[in-house]
């Protein structure tokens, strides 16, 4: 789905509301200038357009998400994983693990993982 491609502002934008919110139009204004370096008007111009595709709701000075930051990470990782691996994830973990050392624990929490997708 289109609709949670973000690109890489509007993610850290989004970022500091999933981790703030329900928080008020004006301090995110300061946070955006304190976080992103972003002018009030800059912060306004990409709430207003993540609004307009159903990201985000300002309502009442208050704003917060419509759609969940996993939603947004689910796409993005499978939009990766078609666009530079075929949609084959062996492809990718081998790319993503070459020349990297994971720990014990890493290794069993990532068969954990696989072994709960398999079900």
């Amino acid at each position: 789905m289109e609709k949670y491609k973000l690109y890489d502002a509007e993610y850290k934008f989004a970022g500091i509301i999933w981790d703030n919110e329900p928080i008020n139009s004006t301090e995110l204004v300061k946070l955006c200038a304190d976080k992103l370096g972003w002018k009030k008007s800059t912060t306004y111009t990409v709430l207003k357009k993540l609004c307009e595709r159903g990201i985000l709701q300002n309502r009442d000075a208050i704003v917060t998400s419509l759609v969940k930051k996993e939603d947004v990470q689910k796409y993005e990782s499978r939009a990766v994983l078609e666009k530079a691996f075929d949609g084959s994830l062996p492809k990718f973990l081998t790319a993503f693990l070459s020349g990297r050392k994971i720990s014990e624990k890493e290794a069993e929490e990532m068969k954990r993982i696989i072994e709960e997708a398999v079900k």
